[in-house]
C-alpha cells in the first residue's frame, strides 16, 4: 500500500467512530447484562461492580505503559494490534466460566481496549487539520450516543433470546471487521516518526509532562472526568428513589438524552472549530451549571425527567467536545499517541476518583431515599467551574504556539499523508 495516496476524511472519521463504536460498547454493556452473567456463572451481584471495575483499572494502567512505547510504531498497526486484542478479550468474555475468568477477559479487554482510544484520537488529530478536527471529533465522539442508544439495548435484546455470552460474540465479531477496515483502508502513518529532515528525535515522558501545557491539559482532563463520575454513575437511583422516577420507564430519558447527545456532538463540532474552544467550552460548563443546580439541588417537580436529561447532555456535549477540540492540539505530532495515551490513563483514574468520593459523600436514609445528593451535585459544579480559565490558558498557549510554528514551517511541509480536499467529513 503506497504510503504518498490520497485518503478521504470520511473515511478516517467513519472508520475511527467504528473503532470507537466497538470500544465503548464493550465497556457499557458489561454492567446493563451484570445480573444476566452473574446468574449464569454463578456470580454473587455484589461483584459485577468489581468486574466492571477491573475493566477501568486494566485501561488506566495500560495508558501509563503506553506513553513509554506507542509513538515508536506505525500508528495503523498499532491500532489494528490494539483493536486484535480487544477481540481476543471480549470473546473470552464470552468464553468466561466463573468470577475469575470472566475478570481475567475484562482485565485483557481493559489492557487493549485503553490504547485503541488513545490511538484513534491520534489518529484523527494527525490526518484532519485543525480548522475540521471540533467537526471530525464531534463526529467520533458520537460513537458514544451511539453505543449507548442503540449497542446497549441491541446487546440487552441479544442476551433475552440467546444467552448473555450472546452479546459478547456479537461485538467481538464487529472489532474483528473495525481490523480489516483499518487494515485495508486507513493509510500507513509513520509521519511522527520520520520528519522531513530524518527521524524525529524522541522526547521522554517526564519531558512531556514537564510542558506547562501539557500539565494544564491534564488538569482538564481531570475536571472534566471527575465532574461527570461524581454525578452520573448516582443518576439512576436518584431517579428512581428521590424523585419516584417509574423503573419501567427508566429507558426513556437515556434514550433521549442519548439521541440529544448524538446531534449535540455533530453541531457543536463546527461550532468549536469556529468559535474556539473556550467560548464554546464556556457556554457549556456554564449551561451544566443550570442543568446540575435545576436537576440535583432544587429540582422543580413541574420539570419532565426527559426535558432534564435534554439540558444535561446538550451541556455536556458542548462542553465535551470543546475540551477534546483543544486537548488534541496540545501534543506535537511525534508524541501525540504518547500524550493521549497518559491522558487515557488520568481519564480512568479521575473517574475512579469521582465515583469513589460520591460513595463517600451518599447514604442511604431510613425513608429510601438517596442522601447527599445536594453536596455531590455542588462538588460536580465546584468542578465544573475550574474548566473555563483553563480552557483559556491552554488555549492562548496552542495559538501563540501553532502561529509561530506557522510562521517557521512552509506550509509545503505539511501532512505527511495528503487527504482528498473534496471528501472532509460532513461536507
Amino acid at each position: 500500500m503506497p504510503t504518498e495516496r490520497q485518503v478521504s476524511e470520511r473515511w478516517v472519521v467513519f472508520l475511527i467512530g467504528a473503532v470507537q463504536f466497538v470500544n465503548i460498547l464493550d465497556f457499557v454493556m458489561v454492567m446493563p447484562l451484570g445480573p444476566d452473567f452473574a446468574k449464569g456463572l454463578g456470580i454473587a451481584s455484589s461483584h459485577i461492580g468489581t468486574i466492571g471495575g477491573a475493566y477501568t483499572a486494566a485501561a488506566s494502567v495500560a495508558g501509563l505503559l503506553g506513553g513509554y512505547f506507542l509513538d515508536r510504531y506505525d500508528r495503523r498497526k498499532a491500532l489494528a494490534v490494539s483493536m486484535l486484542g480487544l477481540v481476543v478479550a471480549t470473546a473470552a468474555g464470552g468464553f468466561a466460566t466463573g468470577l475469575s475468568t470472566l475478570m481475567l477477559a475484562r482485565v485483557a479487554a481493559g489492557i487493549f481496549g485503553g490504547p485503541a482510544t488513545s490511538l484513534s484520537l491520534s489518529i484523527i488529530a494527525d490526518l484532519i487539520p485543525v480548522e475540521r478536527r471540533g467537526r471530525a471529533l464531534g463526529a467520533v465522539m458520537g460513537a458514544f450516543s451511539v453505543a449507548s442508544v442503540a449497542g446497549v439495548p441491541m446487546a440487552l435484546k441479544l442476551a433475552e433470546h440467546g444467552g448473555w455470552r450472546l452479546p459478547f460474540f456479537v461485538v467481538a465479531v464487529l472489532g474483528l471487521l473495525v481490523v480489516v477496515g483499518a487494515i485495508f483502508f486507513l493509510p500507513p502513518m509513520r509521519g511522527h516518526l520520520t520528519g522531513a529532515a530524518g527521524p524525529v528525535q524522541s522526547v521522554g515522558v517526564l519531558e512531556l509532562l514537564g510542558r506547562r501545557e501539557v500539565q494544564l491539559s491534564y488538569v482538564m482532563t481531570a475536571v472534566v472526568m471527575m465532574a461527570g463520575f461524581v454525578l452520573i454513575p448516582n443518576i439512576s437511583a436518584y431517579l428512581q428513589q428521590n424523585l419516584g422516577y417509574p423503573r419501567d420507564l427508566l429507558w426513556f430519558p437515556y434514550f433521549v438524552g442519548g439521541i440529544v447527545s448524538f446531534v449535540t456532538l455533530r453541531l457543536a463540532g463546527p461550532l468549536v472549530d469556529r468559535y474556539g474552544a473556550f467560548k464554546l467550552g464556556t457556554a457549556g460548563s456554564a449551561l451544566l451549571l443550570v442543568a446540575t443546580y435545576v436537576g440535583f439541588v432544587d429540582y422543580p417537580r413541574w420539570l419532565p425527567i426527559p426535558l432534564l436529561f435534554v439540558l444535561f447532555m446538550t451541556a455536556m456535549g458542548v462542553r465535551n467536545v470543546s475540551y477534546n477540540t483543544l486537548t488534541s492540539r496540545v501534543p506535537d505530532n511525534p508524541v501525540r499517541a504518547r500524550f493521549m495515551s497518559l491522558q487515557s490513563a488520568i481519564q480512568h483514574m479521575a473517574s475512579a476518583v469521582g465515583a469513589f468520593l460520591s460513595a463517600q459523600l451518599l447514604t442511604d436514609l431510613p425513608d429510601g431515599t438517596l442522601g447527599g445528593m445536594t453536596r455531590v451535585a455542588w462538588v460536580c459544579m465546584g468542578l465544573t467551574v475550574v474548566l473555563p480559565p483553563t480552557l483559556w490558558v491552554v488555549e492562548r498557549q496552542v495559538r501563540s504556539r501553532e502561529q509561530a510554528r506557522a510562521l517557521a514551517v512552509p506550509a509545503s511541509q505539511g501532512l505527511a499523508v495528503p487527504l482528498s480536499p473534496q471528501a472532509h467529513p460532513h461536507q
